[in-house]
């Protein structure tokens, strides 16, 4: 009887695993790609707005810095809060939410008519962007496991092209225009989410998890026929039907949630979860504290290095003319060389997604992660000696390609370890402690390189990401090839 039963009803996952990777994907893909592109072109203008914003508004370096940090402080509230509502009420109401607010907030704070009013703005700009994971997450829950590493590094890599289009963009516009005009035309892409959201589906998972099955069948139905396949047949069960079946059948130790843990779970997700406290405690809970603490140790230092790289891109080079007292350029030869350089360090990104995609599946997330984060570290140890214009390209160049090669890998490994219930809000909570970093590395690539103390910026760089790559090398779980859960798997 329990073989029949068995056999008549199928998972999410025997649902992805029948439709493959198809137009329904491709669309998904594209849809989620948007949204990843906007959140890349708001964060690298910040590369081009500060110093202009600093030059008409005789702003202090502090001040400078500060356009860049706030930036990230509305990031580390919005990722936690975008990451409960989506594990709340689903997944599109939270990137409808981030659409609206990064794009209205992202358009006005073109006209900001004074520092406070663009900082302001900024912000809120941040807590928009602080949503970003969810599209992540969203996308990750309709790619089958087999292939779900690789098509995640393929999503990621619309994060390069969103670097592309702003130093392209910012290389067009700013001569001519100023930076107004740039923060305009950045906003566009966040305005494409708010266009096609009518047609975004519900993830498919995240409805089951809600026992929202029916709708759940829809959804699913909807992708076969676009990918021009059958799905399983009989009914659509959750893993949490399928744990309380064998909970209820059979006293195997194999279960991995006894009854009486599956009821309380049961019942905690039908009551509602004020402030996410209760996704909170589960994040921090013995059977994932180990591989939460980790994670957010991994995040802080890939969100350090990763920005902290980016703005050493431009800082590193004028530091070295104040520090060495050279005759100050003109502001135009200053801003092309600006733009020259983020321009080509960007491209660093095209190799490092294509490395991440051939390592990813084939050696595993923790292996992968620590090795690139390692060799990050090794290509920043040249610019603690000596730092001519083409060494620090070259060092800058190949710490980026390896910086975001973990990055990307950081943000596949992360939804994977935590179940659906509480999946957004792991991602959101570990992105907070990450934007804690980006908080932090603005002071300190403006701050030391503008008092002379190129190596002691260097050198701290350096720690972070080798503690990091220390933390990756202690994750408890591997993840490569495996399912996602909708049930609380022991991570310790």
């Amino acid at each position: 009887m329990m073989e029949e039963g068995q056999s008549a009803s199928y998972t999410v996952d025997d649902a992805l695993l029948s439709s493959g990777f198809g137009r329904f994907q491709i669309l998904i893909l594209s849809y989620a790609g948007i949204g990843l592109i906007a959140e890349a072109m708001e964060m690298m203008l910040l590369s081009f707005v500060g110093p202009s914003v600093q030059l008409e508004w005789k702003l202090t370096s502090h001040q400078e810095s500060m356009i860049t940090s706030v930036v990230f402080v509305g990031m580390l509230i919005g990722a936690y809060s975008w990451g409960v509502v989506s594990d709340n009420y689903g997944r599109r109401r939270g990137f409808l939410f981030t659409a609206i607010v990064t794009s209205g907030a992202g358009f006005l704070s073109a006209f900001a008519p004074n520092y406070l009013s663009l900082i302001s703005l900024r912000f809120l700009v941040g807590i928009g962007l602080g949503g970003g994971p969810v599209l992540g997450s969203w996308f990750l829950e309709f790619v089958p496991a087999p292939t779900r590493g690789t098509w995640m590094v393929v999503f990621s890599a619309f994060w390069t092209v969103g670097t592309i289009l702003e130093a392209s963009l910012a290389w067009t516009v700013m001569p001519k225009f100023g930076w107004r005009w740039l923060l305009a035309l950045s906003a566009i892409p966040s305005f494409l989410l708010l266009l096609f959201y009518a047609i975004t589906p519900e993830s498919p998972r995240f409805l089951c998890m809600k026992g929202r099955t029916t709708e759940a069948v829809d959804v699913l139905e909807k992708m076969a026929r676009l990918n021009n396949v059958q799905l399983p047949s009989g009914r659509l069960v959750s893993d949490k039907n399928i744990e309380l079946d064998e909970v209820s059948g059979s006293s195997e130790s194999t279960t991995l949630l006894s009854g009486a843990e599956e009821s309380d779970n049961l019942s905690e997700d039908r009551g509602s979860d004020f402030g996410g406290i209760k996704s909170v405690g589960k994040l921090l809970a013995p059977k994932l504290i180990r591989a939460t603490l980790l994670l957010w140790m991994a995040f802080f230092g890939n969100a350090f290095a990763y920005y902290g790289i980016v703005l050493l891109t431009s800082e590193l080079s004028n530091g070295n003319r104040i520090c060495a007292k050279q005759d100050v350029e003109s502001v135009n030869s200053t801003n092309a060389s600006l733009y020259k350089n983020v321009f080509i360090s960007s491209f660093a990104e095209i190799p490092g997604s294509f490395l991440s995609a051939m390592i990813v599946d084939r050696f595993g997330r923790k292996l992968s992660m620590a090795s690139m984060l390692f060799t990050s570290c090794v290509f920043l140890v040249p610019l603690v000696f000596s730092r001519t214009d083409i060494l620090t390209r070259i060092s800058l160049f190949g710490a980026r390609l390896c910086i975001s090669a973990s990055f990307t890998i950081v943000y596949i490994y992360a939804p994977e370890i935590y179940p659906t219930a509480v999946r957004t809000t792991g991602i959101g909570i570990a992105s907070s402690v990450g934007r804690i970093g980006g908080i932090l590395c603005p002071l300190v690539a403006v701050a030391l390189v503008h008092s002379c103390q190129q190596t002691t910026a260097i050198l701290l760089f350096e720690l972070v990401i080798f503690l990091s790559g220390l933390a990756v090398s202690f994750f408890p779980f591997e993840t490569k090839g495996c399912r996602l859960n909708d049930t609380e798997v022991d991570m310790n």
